[in-house]
């Protein structure tokens, strides 16, 4: 069975005793969890059933969005779980199942379950292309998923338009005791001759980022993660802090930058208003223009 690494063969998991290390200290932690991100108050439903042409993206909370690219609808990571783990969902997702258009695409960045969740792909409407990492495609099978395609990093294919890139990320993943790090874990770029979507999926900062960068000239919009980086010692290795994502996006040269994996489960100590305040400080402090930073609330859409 083929075990997947990362560049520089980085190790992105800790052991039970630095989790049990983690416990502890969490004990000693005071965090405000009154004060989530705030929903969009206007949603724009009808104007995304009826959009055919105009380039949109809508977050749905954590890792999921809506993008709309050259006419297709497509999800990344799509998750409307109530629950993760023993955690309740804080803020409901930003578009709810039902009012979704038809999918015509979803791609998985890795099989943890805030990434990948089976009880959400049963529900979405049409009959998606799905687009997974290496390794995965046999669990998609085995649910009864048939129009499956598995990349490894920096290989890509042709849909409808659009070419779909599926590059490193710096992670691990597992779904059950025996399965760790047997299926890999990265981002997906979407490329028309007319712009650029990388979707950085789940990751700790890396050297793969330049070279990303290297290899796309030109990036519109990087959907970053933020969150779910403290204590730093435990996670750096697979979530990337803020200051490190605005390092991240510099390396990338792109041109927006829309924040997300913060605020909707608490994965770690971090709360989604602390990663939000530190992203804003360091934009500040690289000095950086405004108008790039895409900050959205749930269920905010741009077109």
């Amino acid at each position: 069975m083929k075990i997947y690494t990362n560049l520089d063969n980085v190790t992105s998991y800790k052991s039970f005793k630095d989790l049990r290390k983690w416990q502890k200290e969490r004990k000693k932690k005071v965090k405000d969890l009154s004060v989530n991100i705030e929903q969009f108050p206007s949603k724009k439903v009808r104007e995304l059933l009826e959009n055919k042409s105009l380039t949109s993206y809508t977050w749905v909370g954590h890792s999921t969005f809506l993008i709309q690219l050259n006419g297709m609808n497509i999800l990344t990571d799509p998750v409307w779980a109530r629950r993760m783990g023993l955690e309740k969902r804080l803020t409901e997702p930003g578009i709810s199942l039902a009012e979704l258009p038809e999918i015509d695409v979803v791609v998985i960045s890795h099989g943890h379950y805030d990434h990948l969740d089976f009880p959400t792909l049963k529900k979405l409407k049409g009959n998606p292309k799905y687009f997974v990492p290496a390794g995965l495609k046999s669990i998609f099978n085995r649910k009864g998923y048939q129009k499956v395609s598995e990349l490894n990093w920096w290989e890509s294919v042709e849909h409808e338009g659009i070419t779909i890139h599926f590059v490193p990320a710096q992670h691990w993943t597992r779904r059950s005791l025996t399965d760790m790090n047997t299926s890999h874990w990265g981002g997906w770029i979407f490329s028309t001759p007319q712009e650029t979507l990388y979707f950085v999926g789940d990751t700790g900062y890396f050297s793969g980022f330049k070279q990303i960068a290297e290899c796309f000239e030109t990036i519109d919009t990087v959907f970053m993660p933020i969150g779910a980086f403290e204590p730093e010692w435990f996670m750096a290795p697979a979530h990337i802090s803020p200051e490190d994502s605005v390092k991240a996006f510099i390396e990338l040269k792109a041109k927006n930058f829309v924040p997300m994996h913060y605020g909707t489960y608490r994965l770690a100590d971090d709360t989604g208003p602390e990663a939000l305040d530190r992203l804003l400080r360091e934009w500040e402090k690289q000095q950086l223009p405004k108008e790039q930073l895409k900050v959205l609330l749930i269920g905010e859409t741009v077109f």
